[in-house]
């Protein structure tokens, strides 16, 4: 949980809960760990009340349960659940990415370029929070020149709900890296306006979250021309 800094207009509550997400999200914060409000206050330099209400927020989201005289801990998600909201998003990105590859504003390349070198620079450096936040932003900001905002937020939603706790192990491997440099394939697939392999590679890309982000095996990624 290395990026403790305010985002624009964030409040104290806010950033402890998206820092605490994002830890519980990458795994960082594994199932069944016990967080205290005082140790996060102290961890987070803050005061009781924004742990408090951040953690009842995060409770509320399904990232942690209460414990009773002793704090929250972080729940799990089931290899069912996980694999119900990868299947969904199957349905909604890739056919997003398709329709986007024939309407990609060749002026937003290079601003996208800087952002999937971001997603990259995190994976090189070992530094999940970077890589997450970045992932999500690249993600959501292409999905949003589709001009469907309901679109982005019911993303955006099942992005938050899956769990990617190998994504730790992943951090002395290559498969980090592998998995960041897929962004900038789909940039290159989006503006030749191949709508078939910016789909292909987003379903690959998904699929990871049942595979190397869930610790498990996966085939090695096959070349898609």
């Amino acid at each position: 949980m290395t990026d403790r800094r305010l985002q624009p207009g964030e409040s104290l509550r806010v950033r402890v809960e998206r820092m605490l997400s994002l830890a519980i999200i990458s795994g960082e914060l594994a199932p069944g760990t016990l967080l205290t409000v005082p140790t996060m206050a102290e961890q987070f330099a803050v005061s009781a009340t924004p742990v408090r209400e951040a953690m009842l927020d995060l409770e509320k989201r399904g990232f942690v349960e209460t414990v009773r005289n002793k704090g929250f801990r972080v729940t799990s998600v089931s290899d069912e659940l996980l694999h119900d909201i990868v299947e969904i998003r199957l349905l909604l990105e890739p056919p997003a990415m398709a329709r986007l590859a024939g309407a990609f504003p060749a002026e937003r390349l290079e601003s996208f370029r800087a952002q999937a070198d971001a997603i990259v620079a995190g994976a090189r450096s070992g530094d999940l929070t970077a890589y997450l936040l970045a992932d999500q932003r690249f993600h959501l900001d292409l999905t949003a020149l589709l001009g469907n905002p309901v679109l982005v937020d019911t993303i955006a939603d099942l992005r938050e709900r899956t769990r990617l706790v190998g994504l730790v192990s992943m951090v002395e491997t290559s498969l980090l890296h592998t998995s960041a440099e897929e962004h900038h394939r789909l940039l290159d697939h989006l503006a030749a306006g191949d709508a078939d392999a910016a789909a292909d590679l987003m379903r690959q890309h998904i699929r990871h979250a049942t595979g190397w982000w869930a610790g498990n095996a996966e085939e090695p990624p096959r070349a898609i021309v």
